[in-house]
């Protein structure tokens, strides 16, 4: 399991924990990732809804918030931090320059194609700037419209790019249709994607690395997907049932409590499609029973509230404190296999123990060829194994 680099920013456990709003991935869960040696991130969306004015004064209110959580992440971990921004909400650019003022280390940019980077980030040289930018695309083709626009009007390109399938829990990038049936393997768009790069790569003089999310619940997915040519990983389901998740118990208890039936897709109010765990909430509002709000502003560039059955931004803050009657919990593909809320180290010393397990068996395979069978493989024999490359 190497270290993931990007750029100078070297990240040992080559994980990014995925940015989950409202407030379900702040300082607590991203300083318990960072602390684990992955990249924890806190998702900016309505962040502010945690503060008192937010009614009143959403935008001050989304500025303090995350400044406030950054700093307090700060006070938690040295290591490795990221801001996950949606380009899709109307005060991105204030909570872009929000993250750049506090230096954080990442910032991950999705919901959108992020053509429009502030730009004084150029003006002032890119080389001047502490911060990894880092794009989230669910193709190849989008990674190249990124990169072509980038290197044509700012001469930089993004530091990493985050390939996020059609496995993900929250707002896909995709098309209803294409999640219908047999889906795209993530597999696939990694290999195209990291194709796409080389050229990118070659012009610019340095790596840009490929990392994996969506789908990705254990460390034997780590592994096969790395085997296509992922450089690390985008995990967000798997680090909801924490004991440091931000998010309150029942919320957890959701994911522990579903079962793979139990994981729809949905239509959002913002026009996209996303995956969630089924509620009384959402049975509610498909019946045609809609839950009246009043838009003080439009959060999302997209939404047209004033034809929608609910405000998406309150029922998923409501989930996040546990009012999963006026709520419902964004969840990954694979969200049905937690079964208990534990520690984020033990998290990571299991996702550990999986991915040296399979390569274990992988290497078995390749020096054994057809004398290889896994049922005669005696496991607690790969455990020194894993320890030695642990340590």
């Amino acid at each position: 399991m190497n270290a993931l680099n990007i750029g100078n920013l070297r990240v040992n456990l080559p994980v990014i924990q995925g940015g989950m709003g409202v407030a379900i991935s702040l300082s607590g869960l991203a300083s318990a990732v960072a602390n684990a040696g992955g990249i924890g991130v806190i998702s900016a969306v309505a962040i502010g809804m945690t503060e008192p004015d937010y009614m009143k004064n959403y935008r001050e209110a989304n500025k303090r918030a995350l400044r406030k959580e950054i700093r307090k992440a700060r006070s938690m971990t040295n290591g490795v931090l990221g801001v996950n921004l949606m380009i899709a909400v109307t005060d991105y650019e204030e909570l872009f320059t929000v993250a750049l003022e506090e230096k954080i280390d990442v910032i991950i940019l999705g919901a959108g194609l992020p053509l429009k980077l502030p730009k004084y980030v150029a003006d002032k040289g890119i080389e001047n700037i502490h911060t990894k930018f880092i794009t989230k695309v669910s193709s190849a083709k989008a990674a190249k419209v990124i990169f072509s626009y980038w290197a044509k009007n700012f001469n930089f390109i993004p530091d990493a790019v985050v390939v996020e399938g059609p496995m993900a829990g929250g707002h896909l990038g995709f098309k209803r249709d294409d999640l219908d049936g047999e889906l795209v393997p993530l597999g696939d768009i990694v290999e195209e994607t990291v194709a796409e790069l080389k050229h990118f790569e070659k012009e610019f003089d340095k790596e840009v690395p490929v990392i994996a999310g969506g789908g990705i619940y254990s460390g034997t997915d780590m592994y096969e997907i790395m085997q296509r040519g992922a450089k690390g990983v985008k995990m967000g389901t798997r680090f909801v049932t924490t004991n440091e998740c931000d998010a309150s118990e029942k919320f957890k208890q959701t994911y522990i409590d579903c079962k793979e039936e139990d994981i729809k897709i949905i239509k959002s109010p913002v026009g996209l499609p996303g995956r969630a765990i089924r509620s009384n909430f959402m049975d509610k509002v498909n019946s045609g029973n809609p839950e009246p709000f009043k838009c003080y502003w439009k959060c999302l560039k997209s939404c047209d509230s004033k034809n929608v059955p609910y405000c998406i931004a309150q029922a998923l803050h409501n989930a996040s404190k546990g009012d999963m009657d006026k709520g419902f919990a964004f969840a990954g593909s694979k969200a049905y296999l937690a079964t208990k809320i534990q520690p984020v180290s033990q998290v990571v010393m299991e996702l550990k123990v999986e991915f040296y397990r399979k390569k274990y068996l992988e290497y078995l395979k390749n020096f054994l060829g057809q004398r290889f069978i896994p049922e005669r493989i005696n496991i607690p024999n790969v455990i020194p194994y894993i320890n030695i490359r642990m340590a």
